[in-house]
């Protein structure tokens, strides 16, 4: 386990403070790993909130480069880091905020054929990430190796998140698989208000922390939705399907799979 020191008490006072988290909690979180997967909208908030708080170790899996357009809400990337990797962008944040989180960057793409080598050794995982296929893969590669994570999605003024733990209900129970194609768009495609990301970004960086310590009640088995636009959040109750095709009671996905990414036509989607 790991041991504070006197500069690490002095840091992480407000979380030692609490309670329900003192020393012990924060400890908890020092000796912690966690992988987030897409260093954008999502990744951006959680990377940042997860390296204040003290996690001890963080990957950021992500084969992009910072564009103009990632700055209206990928917080973590700068004017000056137009061109760069996302990962190293991140990790510079990262390492400001807080010198003492061990950064493991992988700038690759997340298939089939690396994940499970990329997600051994965390303890949790979160989906930043803004499309279907990636978020299918993620789920079925955590349920294969029993490794828990967090599920976010965002669109337009839209957000959508629960955390999978295992045993508990995956993203193939709720949605059972990608949907065809020009069915719906992604945030490149039809937006996203930037506030939005990081909205539901702390969102996932607060299940991530509570899973770490223990403390509180996870949004297992339930999916929390909210709409900017009212300021209305709902929270949708779930449980583990026995048909669920990948941790159901007769699987039919057994086998990672990687699905082609395909392009919506926005006019069918227009308000």
């Amino acid at each position: 386990m790991f041991e504070l020191s006197e500069t690490d008490i002095e840091r992480y006072s407000r979380h030692i403070l609490l309670a329900d988290v003192g020393v012990e909690g924060q400890e908890k979180i020092s000796s912690g790993r966690v992988l987030i997967i897409g260093a954008g909208g999502l990744g951006a908030p959680v990377s940042l909130y997860l390296a204040a708080a003290g996690v001890g170790t963080i990957g950021i899996a992500d084969a992009d480069t910072v564009d103009l357009s990632n700055l209206q809400r990928q917080i973590c990337h700068f004017t000056k880091d137009i061109g760069r990797p996302k990962v190293l962008s991140a990790k510079e944040k990262i390492e400001a905020i807080n010198p003492n989180v061990k950064v493991v960057t992988y700038q690759e793409y997340i298939d089939s054929k690396n994940i499970l080598d990329i997600i051994r050794d965390y303890d949790f995982i979160v989906d930043g990430t803004d499309n279907f296929p990636i978020k299918f893969l993620i789920n079925d590669a955590c349920v294969m190796a029993e490794k828990p994570f967090s599920h976010g999605g965002i669109l337009r003024f839209e957000g959508q998140t629960f955390t999978h733990v295992p045993g508990s209900a995956c993203y193939r129970c709720l949605f059972g698989f990608p949907p065809p194609p020009n069915a719906v768009p992604t945030c490149s495609q039809a937006g996203v208000l930037g506030a939005i990301a990081g909205m539901l970004g702390t969102i996932q960086a607060a299940e991530t922390l509570k899973f770490l310590t223990g403390v509180g009640e996870l949004l297992t088995n339930k999916l929390l939705r909210f709409d900017a636009k009212t300021m209305r959040f709902d929270t949708i109750k779930t449980k583990k399907s026995k048909q669920c095709p990948v941790c159901g009671e007769h699987p039919t996905v057994t086998t990672l799979i990687d699905y082609e990414q395909t392009v919506c036509d926005l006019a069918s989607h227009k308000k």
